[in-house]
C-alpha cells in the first residue's frame, strides 16, 4: 500500500513482513573474518527450552538489540548469539506431566525412553519463545541457533568436568546438600528461597544418663530427633557448664549421648542447650565435623524415615512428628509448646521445603576459581553496572562454598565418571573394557550454562568465530542470576579461556504489575508481552480488565526501555501508548516530507536559522543518544528520541518550515533530516524506521544493515539562541491567550523589539501583527526570554489582566496543595509508589503553567 493510502503505521501489518526481510538478508550472521577490534558481540542468557517470553525477556531482549543494532550502523561486525538452556528440572518436570496423564511414569519407561521422549517434547516445544523473539525484532544470529545439549556444546561440558576433576577441583562426598522432595533432587544453594513460617517450638526433656536431672532442649523439628548425636552448650553459659561431658539418653530411643562445649550455641535461645543433628541441619553438620561426631539420617531421600527411626520407619517427615510428640507426650517428656515464627528453606524448583541431607554427591571447590574472578572486577576488566550490583558479586564470591554440580535426574549432561569395583575413571570417551557402570546423574544446568559464551563459539576448537567475537562486549542480565550465572561465566572463563568472557555487564530492572507485586501467572499480575504486541487479554489483576490494543513491537521496546532503569519499576501501559504514538508520529511526519518533497538525494542544505537550527538538534540528540547508550542508560536514551521527534522535529520545526516551497534545497535538506532520524531511532523503534527507510529517495538496502556516517553540519550556538526564542515567545503568547481567553487563532496587534530576523517565524506561529513603528500604549505587556511582547488590540485590558490574574491565582493554590502533599512524611512513605511520583509530576507541571504567565 502506497504512503497516500495510509494514514497511520499499522504494526500488525508492517512489522511481520519487516521481520522476513530481516531474516532473510543474512545481516544477523556477521562474517568472523576480519580485524578483531572491528567485532561487537553479545551472547543471549538462554532462555529455558520450556519457556515463552516473558517481561523479563522482552526488556532484556529491547536492551541487547539497543546494543547490537547501535553498533552494527557503527560497522561493526555485531553477532549477537543465539539459544536455549536445557533446563534440566523445569524440562523433566514437563514431560514426566505429560507421560504422567498417558498413565505412565519415567522410571516404567526407563531412561533412555524417557530421554527420547524428552528431545523430541523440546523438538515439538522448544521453538516457542525463538519465534517470539523475530516477532519482537531482536536482530540475533538465528541461522547459528545453539542448544546446551547439543552435539558440540555437550563435548565442551566433559572436557571441562575432565578438567576440572583431574585438578582436583571436582570431588565426590558425603556431604550436607539441600534436598528437594519435590524434584527428588539435590539443589544448589542459589535455587533456594527463604520463606517465613509459623511452626510450633517444643522443648523436650532428655534424661541424663549418668546420675538425676535433665537436660531440656528446643527444636522445631522433633522428628530429627531420633538421629541426634549430642548436645551442646556454649562453655561459657554458668547454667550449664557443669553438664560438659555429661551422658544423656536419647528419648524414644535406646543410644545415649554425650553434652558438648561449642561457643555456636546462643545463650538466649531456648533453654541454652542445642540438639546436634549433623545428618539434618547445615550447623550441625558442621559443629558435628569439627568435633568429630557420627553424622546418622532419620530422614531418606524419599522424604520417609529410615530403619534408624525404629517404630517411625516409613512414615514421612511431618506424619513422624506428630507420632514422636505424641509419645513424647505419653512419656512425660514435653516440657513446653509455644508457636514459633522462623524462617525456612524452599525450594525455588518446586516450591516444596528443603530436606537437608548428607547425601553422596560431586562438589566442586570455588575458592581457588573465585579469587581470580573478584581480582578481574577490582581492576576494571569486568564492569559491572550498577556499581552496587559489583559489591554484591565481590562480597559473595569472597564467602564463597563448595557448589554440589551433580543432580538426580536423567534429561542433562550425565557425569562422565564410570566405576567397576574400587576402580573410578573419568574421561569424555567411556572407558574400555566390560563392567563399567557409569554415574546416573547429571550435572546442574547451571554448570552447562556457565561454558555460554566461549562453548557456543565452538570451544574448546580454536573456530574463527571464537576467535572474531571471544571476549563478548556486553553481558545484560537481570541481578538474581548474578551469583547463578554471571560468576560461574567469569570463572569458567578465565580458567578455560584464559580471558574474561565480557567487558560489562548490565543489570536491568525488574518490572513489577503496576501495583507493585511481582509478575506471576499464579498472581493473576503476568503480562504476556505477545499480548501487548498483537493485542490480549489483560491479566485478572488489572482493574479496567479487557484487552490491551495490538500496540505493537515498537511500541513494546521503547516503553520497556523507558521504564528501564537499575532499580525495579512498576509496569507501565501509558509508556507502552507513548512509544505507539511515537512511531505514528514518525511515520505521520515522514509521510508529510515525503509526499511533499522532490525525489532528490538526501543533503543538508539550509537556507533560514530554523534549518541550521534543527541540524544542530540532530546532532545534539545522536550525541546525547550515544552517550546513554554507552553508559546504559536505556530510559533517558528512549525519552531523548521522543522528544526531539515529537517536539523538536515535528511540533516545532515542521511547523516553522510551513509556507515555504518545496524547492529542491528544501527538499534535499528535510529528506536529510529524515534520513538521519530515521537511522537515529532505528535501535530503539526498527519496524517503522525500516518501513519508512524503504520510501526515502537515495537510500539502498536495508535500514538494518546501514552504516550511519557523521553527519554533516555540526552545535550551531547562534541558531540554538535565535529558535530557541521563537519558541519561548510562542509559547508565552500561547499561554497568555488560555488564561485570558483569546481564541487562539485570533490575529493581534504587537510590537516586539529585538526579535532580529526572526519577526516572521514569531508573527506566524504567535499570530501576531507585528508593527514596530506604532506608537499606541500597549494594552497588555508579556515578558519573555528578555523582550517585551506588548499587546496593541484585540482585548480589553483589565478584563484581560484580571483573567490572568485568576488563573495565577488557581495555578498558585495548586502548586501550594501539591508543595504540602508531598512535605507531608505520612503520605510519601505510604502511598504506593506510582501515586507519589503522579503527584511530583502533577507538580512540576503546575510550576511549569504558572511560570508561563
Amino acid at each position: 500500500m502506497s504512503l497516500e493510502d495510509r494514514k497511520r503505521f499499522e504494526p500488525a501489518e508492517a512489522e511481520p513482513p519487516i521481520v522476513e526481510r530481516w531474516l532473510s538478508s543474512g545481516l544477523f550472521s556477521p562474517d568472523p573474518a576480519g580485524p578483531k577490534e572491528e567485532t561487537f558481540s553479545i551472547a543471549v542468557p538462554p532462555p529455558n527450552v520450556t519457556g515463552a517470553l516473558h517481561m523479563g525477556h522482552a526488556l532484556n531482549g529491547s536492551v541487547q538489540d539497543v546494543l547490537i543494532r547501535f553498533h552494527r550502523q557503527r560497522g561493526a561486525r555485531a553477532k549477537w548469539t543465539l539459544g536455549t538452556d536445557h533446563a534440566g528440572i523445569a524440562t523433566q518436570a514437563q514431560v514426566e506431566k505429560q507421560v504422567a496423564r498417558e498413565g505412565t511414569s519415567r522410571k516404567e519407561m526407563g531412561r533412555a525412553a524417557f530421554v527420547e521422549r524428552t528431545w523430541r517434547w523440546r523438538e515439538e516445544y522448544g521453538g516457542t519463545i525463538v519465534g517470539q523473539f523475530k516477532r519482537l525484532g531482536c536482530s540475533m544470529d538465528y541461522d547459528h541457533e545453539r542448544f546446551t545439549l547439543d552435539e558440540g556444546y555437550a563435548r565442551a561440558v566433559l572436557e571441562v568436568f575432565v578438567a576440572l576433576f583431574r585438578k582436583g577441583l571436582i570431588y565426590r562426598d558425603n556431604y550436607m546438600v539441600n534436598w528437594d522432595p519435590g524434584t527428588g533432587s539435590a539443589i544448589s544453594d542459589l535455587e533456594v528461597e527463604e520463606r517465613e513460617v509459623d511452626d510450633v517450638l517444643y522443648s523436650i526433656a532428655y534424661p541424663r544418663a549418668d546420675g538425676p536431672g535433665e537436660v531440656v532442649v528446643a527444636t522445631v523439628r522433633p522428628e530429627t530427633m531420633l538421629a541426634d548425636v549430642a548436645v551442646a552448650v556454649n562453655p561459657l553459659d554458668e547454667r550449664h557448664v557443669d553438664l560438659i561431658g555429661a551422658q544423656i539418653r536419647l528419648p524414644l530411643t535406646d543410644r545415649t549421648i554425650p553434652v558438648i562445649a561449642d561457643d555456636y550455641v546462643k545463650t538466649d535461645f531456648g533453654t541454652g542447650c542445642l540438639k546436634i543433628t549433623p545428618g539434618h541441619d547445615p550447623n550441625d553438620f558442621e559443629i558435628g565435623r569439627k568435633h568429630g561426631l557420627p553424622e546418622l539420617s532419620a530422614i531418606g531421600e524419599d522424604g520417609r524415615m529410615t530403619e534408624l527411626a525404629g517404630e517411625f520407619a516409613g512414615l514421612t517427615a511431618l506424619e513422624a512428628r506428630k507420632a514422636v510428640v505424641e509419645r513424647l507426650r505419653e512419656q512425660g517428656l514435653l516440657r513446653a509448646e509455644e508457636p514459633y515464627r522462623h524462617v525456612v528453606p524452599f525450594s525455588h524448583r518446586s516450591g516444596e521445603r528443603i530436606e537437608p541431607l548428607i547425601s553422596l554427591q560431586w562438589f566442586m571447590r570455588m575458592d581457588v576459581l573465585a579469587k581470580p574472578a573478584i581480582d578481574v572486577v577490582r581492576e576494571g576488566r569486568v564492569r559491572i553496572h550498577p556499581p552496587s550490583q559489583q559489591r554484591r558479586y565481590v562480597d559473595w564470591l569472597e564467602g564463597i562454598r563448595p557448589w554440589c554440580i551433580s543432580r538426580q535426574l536423567w534429561w542433562g549432561h550425565q557425569i562422565p565418571v564410570w566405576y567397576r569395583g574400587d576402580e573410578v575413571f573419568c574421561g569424555v570417551e567411556a572407558p574400555e573394557g566390560d563392567g563399567w557402570e557409569r554415574d546416573p546423574d547429571v550435572l546442574d544446568t547451571w554448570f552447562s550454562s556457565a561454558l555460554w559464551p566461549f562453548a557456543t563459539l565452538g570451544w574448546p576448537d580454536e573456530t574463527p568465530e571464537l576467535e572474531a567475537f571471544y571476549p563478548t562486549s556486553v553481558l545484560s542480565t537481570a541481578r538474581d542470576i548474578l551469583f547463578l550465572w554471571v560468576a560461574r561465566m567469569v570463572m569458567m572463563g578465565l580458567e578455560f579461556t584464559n580471558d574474561v568472557p565480557f567487558a560489562d555487564v548490565y543489570c536491568h530492572s525488574v518490572i513489577q504489575a503496576p501495583d507493585g507485586r511481582r509478575m506471576s501467572k499464579s498472581l493473576g499480575t503476568g503480562i504476556d508481552p505477545m499480548a501487548l504486541i498483537e493485542g490480549g487479554e489483560r491479566p485478572p489483576a488489572f482493574p479496567q480488565g479487557g484487552e490491551f490494543p495490538a500496540y505493537g513491537a515498537d511500541a513494546v521496546r521503547f516503553g520497556l526501555l523507558a521504564m528501564s532503569s537499575t532499580q525495579d519499576v512498576r509496569f507501565s501501559e501509558e509508556k507502552i501508548a507513548q512509544g505507539a504514538a511515537l512511531a505514528n508520529k514518525l511515520f505521520n511526519a515522514s509521510r508529510f516530507v515525503l509526499l511533499r518533497a522532490q525525489a532528490v538525494t538526501p543533503a543538508p542544505a539550509p537556507e533560514t536559522v530554523e534549518d541550521r537550527w534543527i541540524l544542530s538538534r540532530l546532532h545534539h540528540a545522536r550525541t546525547t543518544f550515544e552517550a546513554q547508550v554507552a553508559d546504559f542508560d536505556f530510559s533517558k536514551a528512549a525519552f531523548g528520541l521522543y522528544d526531539f521527534v515529537y517536539a523538536e522535529l515535528c511540533d516545532w520545526y515542521l511547523e516553522l518550515i510551513k509556507g515555504r516551497e518545496f524547492d529542491e534545497r528544501l527538499s534535499a535538506h528535510l529528506l536529510y533530516v529524515l534520513r538521519e532520524t530515521l537511522v537515529l531511532c532505528h535501535p530503539v523503534i526498527p519496524f517503522v524506521t525500516e518501513e519508512l527507510w524503504a520510501h526515502l529517495p537515495g537510500t539502498e538496502g536495508l535500514l538494518a544493515g546501514h552504516v550511519a556516517g557523521p553527519l554533516q553540519g555540526g552545535a550551531d550556538a547562534e541558531a540554538e539562541r535565535a529558535v530557541q526564542t521563537v519558541i519561548d515567545v510562542v509559547q508565552a503568547v500561547r499561554s497568555w491567550r488560555d488564561a485570558s481567553g483569546v481564541k487562539p487563532g485570533e490575529r493581534l496587534e504587537a510590537r516586539v523589539a529585538g526579535l532580529d530576523g526572526i519577526a516572521p517565524l514569531v508573527s506566524r506561529l504567535a499570530r501576531l501583527e507585528l508593527l514596530e513603528a506604532d506608537t499606541r500604549e500597549p494594552v497588555a505587556t508579556i515578558p519573555v526570554a528578555g523582550l517585551q511582547v506588548e499587546l496593541l488590540t484585540g482585548v480589553d485590558p483589565a478584563e484581560a489582566a484580571a483573567k490572568v490574574e485568576a488563573e495565577r491565582q488557581r495555578l498558585t493554590g495548586e502548586v501550594q496543595r501539591a508543595e504540602a502533599k508531598l512535605a507531608n512524611e505520612g503520605f510519601v512513605a505510604k502511598a504506593p509508589e506510582h501515586v507519589v511520583a503522579a503527584e511530583r509530576e502533577k507538580l512540576a507541571r503546575l510550576r511549569a503553567e504558572l511560570e508561563a504567565l
